[in-house]
């Protein structure tokens, strides 16, 4: 058996813990992008015997993972980690003054995957670009700032980058902004799937 974990804030948490239940085993995974991502990797590899979980937590920071990160992620002996953080980062700074500064963001992220790699050597990373639309002004740069970390940390530790800001950028000559994220965070179930199929595109060569 192999382990597919899902790390995260609200976007991959998405509900994880309400749902279950009529034909859906309630194994936590969310009507987001890890549940959809599951669902395909279960139909097309049914003799694979593939674990997936979900650990995304609404409001997480990268220092809250990082809090969390031997019981949530190194305990679970995962084969594949796949992370998408970073928002929040920003968001609690402009919110509540509790904010990760980008060169803290980089530090606690490049701990997480040191950490993990000490433990186990064998584990392949997937890093999810952080994006943002239609929203403040302001965090732009800052987010900007937040996707150079993560491109740069996946260059430098062997681990598969997953670009979104494009693609949602993209998807936005199709339809408005708020049909891919409801508030410029948040995807909606179009959202959602468009981060399931980067992700399977470029980190599918990993399953």
């Amino acid at each position: 058996m192999k382990t597919l974990l899902f790390q995260g804030d609200s976007i991959t948490d998405c509900g994880r813990c309400q749902t279950g239940g009529a034909g859906y085993p309630a194994v936590e995974l969310g009507p987001g992008y890890p549940g959809l991502l599951a669902s395909r990797i279960w139909c097309d590899r049914p003799t694979e015997n593939w674990r997936i979980l979900n650990r995304g937590i609404s409001g997480n920071r990268v220092v809250d993972l990082y809090a969390r990160w031997k019981k949530d992620a190194i305990n679970l002996q995962p084969d594949i980690i796949s992370i998408l953080i970073g928002v929040n980062d920003t968001w609690h700074e402009k919110a509540e003054q509790n904010g990760v500064e980008v060169p803290r963001y980089e530090e606690f992220y490049r701990r997480l995957l040191s950490w993990t790699r000490e433990t186990l050597p064998a584990v392949r990373f997937v890093l999810l670009e952080p994006f943002v639309l239609q929203f403040d002004p302001e965090w732009v740069p800052e987010i900007d700032a937040r996707r150079a970390v993560v491109k740069r940390i996946a260059a430098e530790c062997d681990a598969t980058f997953v670009p979104l800001q494009e693609r949602f950028r993209e998807c936005c000559r199709l339809a408005a902004p708020e049909y891919w994220l409801v508030d410029g965070v948040h995807p909606t179930p179009a959202g959602h799937q468009v981060i399931a199929d980067a992700w399977l595109q470029i980190a599918g060569k990993l399953l």
